[in-house]
Formats: structure tokens, C-alpha cells, sequence
């Protein structure tokens, strides 16, 4: 029962998913997050149960549904408040008016009919005052309240009290709600009673009661009994855990149940966490103003791509609100998550993650493995490639990753053959460059082996080296930029350090990449460019896909090539998803800025977009058909003496002429969000977003904001 790694504690492993760069004290429990709204429990376990038994209804792509109220699709016709106060105060002195002219004859006794046809005369006029009262006023009180309806439909007194009359009496009578029947209440369990693990359900709803169990621990336990139906676990070593430990049943490799501390709000059984809220605007759709805006691996599964300048609220906006929504996930067993950034991004602390590798850095404990933890030398020379050239174009034919791919291939097959391991970054080095010393040493060993078919592959290398339009000097020239001092202990191969590759995502991992952005800003695009093109090409070999794989990038500048784009359009279909920041689309290749777009489900423009980059979303946003009045004022000519001598006292009155207006009502095809719009019509602090799920369903374009 390992293949998600929810159940790993309960065996005891040697080689578990590694730990923080800081060890933190396994005996000590995680303490309890710091954000109030949502998050579970109270000792009492009152506010988990009612975070359990929340209403969450299904609801469109992106809205946050925890509590959420649905809304009509389109907006009902709003009369404005002066027109329908002043309408409901008529209507209700002319009612009783109408009621005043009955009552005191004024309209004569014919509404008196019916009573006098229906009912019979001893009825009328006998001599039991009680009755003859109670028929009489009864009557007229049903005469009043059909008064009453008729003008309250005509002067709308509905419309009035659900505009300001209800939520009022909602916030000052908040209602009770009395908790679910047993059969439909989720903090007991009951698909664990229905399969027959009765006393384990038992368990688990007494620590919900009692204040010990958490958000976290919920979604582990219920990804782990996912895992039972499915057939990967086993039932009796399910139900063995719950007795044996309860809530802390399932534990993650790492034994946390939680993180230090909480910025966003989570939902975890829906998987949403919340960015903002939609701005109630008419550019919005009516069902979407006003609620909140969150995302969950269903969108994410589509990849999502924000461009916004510096300051905009990419990193404590976006990034650090999803990295830590997927590192709740993978304590709770159900995704994998590398998120890359430069040093001090603000990419959360170091104990929220199990691995934290600081390149450049001489404290940090991990490494990265250059080669993505595999030993298929052409697999290994395809990512590199990728990671080295895949940014070159025209100034440099010939130096793509194909023919890339070919010369590495030549120099890693022969070299891993003989030493069991791939080259170190030097060693690389020095056989790009063509050096005779190591050349020779490779071919030496080759033949003492007899390895004729990589002789051949070496011969090929030497002959292609030094001719016009060899990649081998530009090939040197970008691993020269990681053959510098400060990288000196990194990316080694000799089984000293603790590399960390992304094969790892067969499990519920939590991983930190800190980028050394500050000198070294060539070698921190090409260690991005590796770790995506790692990270694509390492999940869709994984052998349990069920877990949801996501690579956060805080700055993708001189990360999109050809490849990341065609790698991102694959991430969808393997479970997995990729987020991508930029400060600008210029910082992405002009060919490359459609397919980009087109190749991710979600889109964020976020506040101080150029308008260049605005016409780059406008396009790939569309248009859409809309509702658009033409009003014309056209001057009234008087015929008469004297209606030219009113429309001259009006004209000295009011200072304009008599017009006759005319309204002419189109629908015209436009742009759903102009490049003037997006550059100039967003406020601070706020984004246009569109959304799509990995079902297909989509969201338009939505202003956000993301301070909400």
C-alpha cells in the first residue's frame, strides 16, 4: 500500500521521502494553522463539524464553494431604488384609498354581493353578536388582504423586502441550523459503515467530536479509503491504522499533519483555495459577481500561465496561496508539488516542505540531480539538451535541441559505460570542449572493453568537433555557466551528495527549488529550463498517476521553448499541471506567445500590463456578441405660434431645445477585454482570469480581486 504514499508510516521504511533542510522535532505536534475562517478545529471540535457539514454546492469553473449561494445566469431587470420606493409608497395609498371608499359607502354596497349571494340570511342578521362579527369581519379582512396582494404585485413590496428588507432580518436573526439526520451526516463516516468498518467509523467520528481531528486529516483519511475502494490498499490494514492511531491514521511520510502556519484560506474537500473575489461589474457575468474566486487541481490540471510587472501580486497573490494549497494536498496524500523561484521569493518557509535545495548555497543540504535520476543516456541527453540550447534560435542553426540531443548522447553513453555514472559538470566540460586528455582516456577504456558500438559513437563526436556548425563550443559554453565556484559543490555524481530528482513524484512530495538569481541569472534560466523539462518528462513515466503533479515557476522568463510548450500541452493528460508567472509575453519568443497561451487553460492578466501584452490576451480571449444602444436627440420643430412659444419659454427655462429622444438597440460582435482595457481598466490589486477545467467547462474572462 505504498503507491501514494499515504500509508507509508504505517510500515517502517529505510529510505522515507526526505525531510526539510531544517529537522524539525518528530515529537513535538505541528501547530495549529493561524487563519480563522474555514480552517478546523476548535478543542471542542464544534467549528470542524460545521466545517464538515458546510453546504458546497456545485457551482461554475473557479467559484469558491464553501458556503457559496448560487445566482441566476442572467441578471434580473433591476428597477432603480428611487422608481421602485416611490412605487410601492403609491401603490399603497392607493390601496387605501380604495379600501377608505369601500368602507365608508362612498362606492356604493356592491362588494357586499357575494357575501349576501353565499351565505345564508339567518347568517347575516341573527342574533349571536360573535358570529355575526366574526362572519362580517372575516369578510372584510379577506376584502383588505385581496386589496393588499393586488397592489402589492403592482407596486412590487416583494422586490422591496428582498432588496432591503432581508438581508437585514439575515444579518440580525442569523439562522440555527440543527445538525444532519445520522444517515446524511459526513463526520460520521457512513461509506466506511456501508463497507463494513463500523468500528473504525466509530473512532474517527469521536475524534471529529472531541476537538482531534483536522481539515488535513480528513482529506488524508478519505484519500486513503479512495485508495481501499480502488483495490490499492488493503481494507484490514486500513481499519488497523484508524483503531490503532485515529485522526493521525495515514500519516505522510514526513509524520506532519499540517503546516506551520496558513495565509489562504482552504478548502480541502472541495481542494479550493481562495484568491479573491469577483468584482461586481457588468463586464462580469451576473453569476459570477460578487463570489469568490478560487482555484483546485481541476484547473490547475489545464496549466495556468500570469503575466503582471514587478509588484503586481504574482508571488503573495498566486504562487505562495497555491504553493501552499499543494502542500496541504500532498500532506493529505493526493499531489506532488515542486515549486521553483529565486532565493527570498517569498516562497514560504523551509519547514512547510519535505525537500528545500538552495543551488549556490554552501548550507544546503540537498542537490539536484543534473540528469533527472535516469540511467538511459539519450533520455538524459534529451532533457540536457532541453535545458542547455532549447532557448537558442536563428542566431545560433544548427544549435537546437535535436542535433544537441545527438552530441550529448555521443559523449554520455560512452562516458556512463565506463564509469558506471554520468559526468560531473567539469568532466562535461572538458568533453564538449574536445580536450585530447579526457577523449582519450574515454576511448582507452572503451577498447580495453571491447565496446566496439560506442567506439563508433565517439569517433562520430571527434570527427563532427571543430567543424562549421558544430554545437559542441555552444553546448561548452552554456555548461561553462554552471561550471563556476559557487556551484562547485552542486551537481555531483559521485553518490557524495544527496541529489534530489523529480522521479520522486510517485509520491506525495513537497519540494523547494531556490534558483541563485543574483549573479548568476544566465545559470538560473537554464537550471529552470532543466527542471521543467525534468519535470515533464518525469511525470508521465509515473507509475501512480492518481496523484495530482504540479510545477510552480515564479518567473518562467527564458523558460518557454518549443519543447516546454509541447511538454505543457502533454502535462493535462497524465494528471499533472504546471504554473508559469511572467513579468512581460516579451520575455517569451514571438512565435512561442500564442502557442503559450493556447497550450494553458488558465490565463492571468494581472494589473499594469503594456498594452502589447494586452493585445496578445485580447486575441486568444476572442470576442463575443453584445447588447449595445445607440441614443439619438433629435431637435422637435414647432409648427404652431404657439407651440414655438413653448419651445421658446423652454428653452429660457432649461438653457436647451425641445428633442425627441430615440433609442436604436444592435448586437455587434467585440472584443471580450481590449488591450486599452487590460492595460489601463484594471486596478491594483486586481486581474483578468480565465479559466477552464480539465472537463472542458471554461469561465470568460473575470475581473478578480485578488485582496478579497
Amino acid at each position: 500500500m505504498n503507491s501514494d504514499g499515504t500509508q507509508d508510516a504505517w510500515v517502517a521504511r529505510a529510505d522515507p521521502v526526505p525531510r526539510p533542510a531544517g529537522p524539525p522535532d518528530s515529537s513535538a505536534v505541528p501547530p495549529m494553522p493561524t487563519v480563522a475562517p474555514g480552517t478546523p478545529p476548535l478543542p471542542d471540535g464544534s467549528a470542524f463539524l460545521a466545517w464538515v457539514r458546510a453546504p458546497r454546492p456545485q457551482a461554475a469553473p473557479g467559484v469558491w464553494r464553501l458556503g457559496h449561494r448560487p445566482r441566476p445566469e442572467q441578471e434580473p431587470e433591476r428597477t432603480p431604488t428611487r422608481q421602485l420606493l416611490s412605487g410601492a409608497l403609491i401603490a399603497f395609498l392607493v390601496g387605501w384609498l380604495i379600501w377608505s371608499l369601500l368602507w365608508n359607502g362612498y362606492l356604493g354596497g356592491w362588494w357586499v354581493v357575494p357575501l349576501e349571494l353565499f351565505t345564508p340570511d339567518s347568517w347575516r342578521h341573527s342574533n349571536d353578536r360573535i358570529g355575526n362579527a366574526f362572519l362580517w369581519y372575516g369578510y372584510y379582512t379577506v376584502i383588505a388582504l385581496t386589496i393588499m396582494i393586488v397592489v402589492g404585485r403592482l407596486g412590487r413590496w416583494g422586490e422591496v423586502w428582498r432588496r432591503f428588507g432581508l438581508p437585514a432580518w439575515r444579518r440580525a436573526a442569523p439562522v440555527n441550523e440543527r445538525p444532519p439526520a445520522p444517515e446524511d451526516d459526513p463526520a460520521q463516516w457512513n461509506q466506511l459503515r456501508a463497507a463494513g468498518a463500523q468500528d473504525a467509523a466509530d473512532r474517527l467520528a469521536r475524534e471529529a467530536g472531541a476537538g482531534l481531528m483536522r481539515d488535513v486529516d480528513h482529506a488524508r483519511i478519505a484519500r486513503a479509503w479512495q485508495g481501499v475502494l480502488s483495490g490499492r490498499h488493503d481494507l484490514a490494514t486500513f481499519t488497523g491504522a484508524v483503531l490503532r492511531d485515529g485522526a493521525a491514521a495515514c500519516l505522510h511520510p514526513s509524520g506532519e499533519r499540517d503546516l506551520p502556519a496558513r495565509l489562504a484560506r482552504h478548502d480541502l474537500i472541495t481542494g479550493q483555495v481562495r484568491l479573491g473575489s469577483t468584482v461586481d461589474d457588468p463586464r462580469n457575468p451576473y453569476a459570477y459577481r460578487g463570489a469568490g474566486l478560487a482555484l483546485g487541481p481541476d484547473l490547475l490540471g489545464t496549466s495556468l500561465v500570469a503575466v503582471g510587472p514587478a509588484g503586481s501580486g504574482k508571488t503573495s497573490s498566486l504562487v505562495w496561496p497555491l504553493a501552499e494549497s499543494l502542500c496541504l494536498h500532498a500532506l493529505a496524500g493526493r499531489a506532488a508539488v515542486v515549486v521553483v523561484g529565486a532565493a527570498g521569493a517569498g516562497l514560504g518557509p523551509a519547514d512547510a516542505y519535505d525537500v528545500v535545495v538552495r543551488i549556490g548555497h554552501p548550507e544546503s543540504v540537498y542537490d539536484l540531480d543534473l540528469y533527472g535520476g535516469t540511467t538511459d543516456p539519450d533520455e538524459a541527453a534529451a532533457v540536457l539538451a532541453e535545458a542547455l540550447v532549447g532557448d537558442l534560435a536563428d542566431p545560433h542553426p544548427g544549435a537546437d535541441s535535436r542535433r544537441s540531443t545527438t552530441v550529448l548522447a555521443q559523449l554520455l553513453g560512452p562516458y556512463r559505460a565506463v564509469h558506471g555514472r554520468f559526468p560531473s559538470v567539469p568532466e562535461l566540460r572538458r568533453l564538449l570542449d574536445g580536450a585530447p586528455g579526457p577523449l582519450a582516456a574515454l576511448r582507452k577504456a572503451l577498447q580495453d572493453t571491447g565496446q566496439d558500438s560506442l567506439l563508433r559513437e565517439l569517433d562520430a563526436r571527434e570527427r563532427q568537433s571543430g567543424h562549421p556548425g558544430d554545437v559542441g563550443g555552444v553546448l561548452a559554453d552554456r555548461v561553462a555557466l554552471l561550471d563556476r565556484p559557487a556551484f562547485a559543490p552542486f551537481f555531483d555524481t559521485s553518490g557524495k551528495s544527496r541529489p534530489f530528482s523529480l522521479r520522486a513524484f510517485d509520491h506525495p512530495v513537497r519540494v523547494r527549488i531556490d534558483l541563485p538569481e543574483r549573479g548568476h541569472a544566465d545559470a538560473s534560466r537554464i537550471l529552470a529550463r532543466l527542471v521543467l523539462a525534468q519535470f515533464t518528462a518525469s511525470v508521465s513515466t509515473r507509475e501512480d498517476r492518481s496523484l495530482f503533479a504540479c510545477l510552480v515557476l515564479d518567473d518562467a522568463t527564458g523558460v518557454v521553448t518549443p519543447e516546454a510548450v509541447r511538454g505543457i500541452q502533454r502535462l493535462r493528460s497524465v494528471n499533472a499541471g504546471a504554473v508559469l508567472t511572467l513579468r512581460t509575453l516579451d520575455d517569451v519568443p514571438r512565435p512561442l506567445r500564442g502557442p503559450l497561451l493556447g497550450a494553458t487553460g488558465c490565463r492571468m492578466a494581472l494589473s499594469g500590463l503594456t498594452p502589447w501584452d494586452g493585445q496578445d490576451f485580447a486575441e486568444v480571449w476572442g470576442k463575443e456578441w453584445t447588447e449595445t444602444r445607440d441614443v439619438t436627440d433629435r431637435q422637435i420643430i414647432a409648427e404652431t405660434p404657439a407651440g414655438k412659444a413653448l419651445h421658446m419659454l423652454r428653452r429660457v427655462i432649461t438653457g436647451h431645445a425641445p428633442t425627441a429622444r430615440a433609442v436604436t438597440v444592435r448586437q455587434v460582435e467585440r472584443e471580450r477585454w481590449s488591450a486599452s482595457e487590460l492595460a489601463h481598466a484594471v486596478p491594483p490589486g486586481h486581474a483578468v482570469l480565465s479559466l477552464t477545467n480539465v472537463k472542458g467547462e471554461h469561465a470568460p474572462p473575470l475581473l478578480v480581486d485578488l485582496r478579497g
